[in-house]
């Protein structure tokens, strides 16, 4: 054999050895490939398992042995995200993107704004058909028990006692966090420019004890778990914002002050016992405004030694504070304690202006009320009584 043919020779079993080197490499990939396929597919069967028990978990309620109640505030303009961010962090369901996967491939929305109760123990299911019904505008009553009473004519130091008496079973309020919280002047801000017509005219004014006396509504509020004292405190300005929104346009109208309006009605609050009486002393002291004579009134007194007493003595009614209306004419720095409804209302529509009634005192024995014009009058009127 030639030269050239061992040439040739040579360069067929090169090509030969680099395609069989060829071949083992493509049964190598081959085999590598198919190992790669069985494991991602083993590896999705088990993401596949993985998930439908995570989905399926979530639809599940989130504590099927829980009996309390949870009352969660969806805020005004909430999306279906937020809804669901919310209900997951005060644990009332366990996912909020199953939550939200659920919603859309059931096509629920324009869940409503508001105060709902729900429970642990419901599924996603029971949970969805709760937000359809709508919420509450005050937060619903719970099984915890905790309720706090605001009785119509007691000051924001009264509140605070009813705060903490009334959350000892599961928030333990406290009175000093309370009487702090209404010392705090950013949070008073925050409160105007949510409730600007009901709070701006306090706000304006100075020498005030509490931005909040007379504005924290009376009614009995529920409190639920998971609730802040600011939470507490705002549902009662709320609900006093609420009360007052027919009165507000009227108010105006009258060239009146929310804060003067409010500060009038809980005087009559305390020196009133029904309608009648509450409307014709709101025009007993709008007389006495009218010429700039002082009120006269011994609940600002009491509000200013901050106590209370049955009778007050000279000294008493001559004590240095700007809520002494027996020195100070005019309003006041503001309201002396939580006027109901009807003493506003009362206050807005006094009664027999026209008699220019400028004093009045109330029997303690039988709880009638005398009105008279003078001094004098009123002297000899009282004397009769023996008080």
């Amino acid at each position: 054999m030639s030269q050239k043919d061992d040439k040739k020779e040579a360069l067929k079993q090169e090509s030969n050895d680099k395609m069989s080197t060829r071949a083992e490499e493509r049964t190598v990939a081959n085999h590598i490939a198919y190992w790669i396929v069985g494991v991602i597919a083993v590896l999705a069967v088990v993401v596949a398992i993985i998930g439908f028990n995570y989905v399926n978990s979530s639809l599940q309620p989130y504590n099927a042995n829980s009996k309390e109640d949870i009352v969660v505030k969806i805020p005004i303009g909430s999306s279906s995200k937020e809804i669901a961010k919310t209900l997951e962090k005060d644990k009332v369901i366990k996912s909020a993107t199953v939550f939200n996967f659920y919603i859309k491939a059931q096509n629920y929305n324009d869940f409503q704004a508001g105060y709902y109760k729900f429970k642990q123990s419901w599924s996603v299911g029971d949970v969805v058909k709760q937000l359809q019904k709508g919420g509450s505008a005050q937060p619903p009553a719970t099984n915890s028990g905790d309720r706090v009473l605001v009785r119509e004519g007691i000051t924001i130091d009264q509140v605070g006692d009813a705060i903490q008496s009334g959350t000892k079973g599961s928030l333990n309020f406290k009175k000093s966090d309370f009487l702090k919280l209404m010392k705090d002047e950013s949070y008073m801000k925050q409160l105007q420019k949510k409730y600007p017509e009901l709070l701006d005219s306090t706000m304006a004014k100075k020498n005030v004890r509490y931005h909040l006396e007379g504005y924290l509504f009376p009614a009995t509020y529920s409190v639920y778990k998971g609730m802040t004292m600011k939470g507490l405190v705002e549902q009662m300005v709320e609900n006093e914002d609420e009360k007052l929104q027919p009165y507000y346009s009227t108010i105006k109208e009258k060239g009146y002050t929310v804060q003067q309006v409010l500060t009038l009605a809980s005087l009559v609050e305390r020196e009133g016992l029904d309608a009648k009486n509450r409307a014709k002393i709101a025009g007993v002291f709008y007389n006495r405004l009218a010429i700039n004579m002082p009120l006269q009134s011994d609940i600002s007194v009491m509000y200013a030694l901050n106590t209370h007493k049955t009778k007050l003595t000279n000294k008493d009614t001559s004590v240095k504070s700007p809520y002494n209306l027996y020195k100070n004419t005019g309003y006041g720095p503001g309201p002396f304690n939580t006027p109901s409804l009807g003493s506003i209302e009362a206050t807005l529509n006094p009664a027999d202006r026209d008699q220019n009634y400028l004093y009045f005192f109330a029997n303690l024995k039988t709880g009638k009320i005398t009105y008279s014009h003078t001094l004098a009058e009123h002297n000899s009127r009282y004397a009769e009584t023996g008080q």
